[in-house]
């Protein structure tokens, strides 16, 4: 069975949630289950062959994290979605926190996603993996200079003053960042830490696309990304002058955050729902992480050429509910070092 070619509306939701939402179809117009998903990325391909080895078709209304889950919470025992995808584990952590996750037993699941990566109790999964580390200007930096056991505290240090690229405080990128950091150190010393990012006059960039170009023309030489983010644009630019550093190597690892899914609490099609999330983790791992260079959770998955070639990494245990608790703590943080 061969998916319909894809077509994508804006459909208007109630005021109740009032938001806007792209819905787009896979394998036909009645979709035998609804995705309710705030990852972006060439989800049409995975779901597409997950429909043609399958059979089961599937229907998926994007939309922001918060936007998705207030709509779960709105819609009530009338939801017709049936998984529920976002990205940060902190969201994750959240949903089920709020009773819209429904708790599975899958031992296939289990096998393949790392305790930490997934819920104690089965409620979400983490499918893609993407590692937040340091980039730097080979013709500025000498790798030797970062701190290779905490290389994002090392970042603090006077050495990097006028020299530094970071994403700005209201990305989830920077406040999980940070909340790993309070968890890792407490806040006292996180503060610390973000106060000299700030000292040394960092420069805040608003994606991370424009800091990998910055850091390649020299405006910077040390930036924070997303590992897939240079990926991307290294196949669009080889010659791009912008080098990976895995940060903290000899202590705590580098910094990680998931993408993920679980099946929405009182879905109609709960069985074929963790189906989807199993056939994702395993057979469909490739499909769903390759096109956006992110890492894949399943250990026995191979990544995709780009990212291997940036060469394995110890990566720091993930803490969902940390990223989820702390949250606020985080930008509360922020607010008070100063950085914009």
């Amino acid at each position: 069975m061969h998916p319909r070619p894809l077509t994508k509306t804006l459909v208007g939701l109630t005021a109740l949630t009032s938001i806007l939402t792209g819905c787009s179809a896979i394998g036909g117009n009645s979709a035998d289950l609804q995705i309710y998903s705030a990852r972006h990325y060439d989800l049409e391909g995975a779901f597409g062959q997950f429909t043609e080895e399958t059979g089961i078709t599937v229907e998926f209304i994007s939309g922001d994290d918060a936007e998705l889950l207030e709509r779960l919470k709105a819609e009530g025992d009338d939801t017709p979605a049936d998984v529920f995808m976002t990205v940060d584990a902190g969201n994750l952590w959240n949903g089920a926190r709020q009773g819209e996750l429904a708790a599975i037993d899958s031992p296939a699941l289990d096998e393949a996603v790392p305790e930490d990566l997934r819920d104690a109790e089965g409620r979400w999964y983490g499918l893609a993996l993407r590692a937040r580390t340091v980039t730097y200007n080979p013709d500025a930096v000498d790798p030797a200079e970062f701190d290779a056991t905490d290389t994002y505290a090392g970042l603090a240090d006077p050495k990097w003053k006028d020299r530094l690229c970071m994403r700005d405080a209201t990305s989830a990128y920077t406040q999980s960042l940070v909340a790993s950091l309070i968890d890792l150190h407490g806040r006292d010393r996180a503060l610390e830490i973000v106060k000299g990012w700030v000292a040394n006059d960092v420069d805040i960039l608003s994606n991370d696309i424009l800091l990998l170009e910055a850091i390649d023309a020299g405006t910077c030489d040390v930036g924070i990304n997303n590992h897939y983010y240079l990926a991307r644009t290294l196949e669009e630019n080889p010659d791009l002058n912008v080098d990976l550093f895995w940060a903290s190597q000899e202590g705590a690892g580098t910094h990680v955050n998931i993408s993920g899914a679980g099946v929405v609490e009182g879905s109609d099609n709960a069985e074929d729902a963790q189906k989807l999330i199993e056939w994702l983790a395993t057979d469909g791992q490739n499909a769903f992480v390759d096109a956006n260079h992110e890492f894949p959770v399943n250990p026995a998955v191979e990544p995709e050429p780009v990212i291997a070639a940036f060469g394995e990494f110890t990566r720091m245990p993930l803490n969902a509910e940390a990223y989820g608790t702390l949250n606020a703590d985080a930008v509360d943080l922020l607010a008070e070092a100063g950085y914009k």
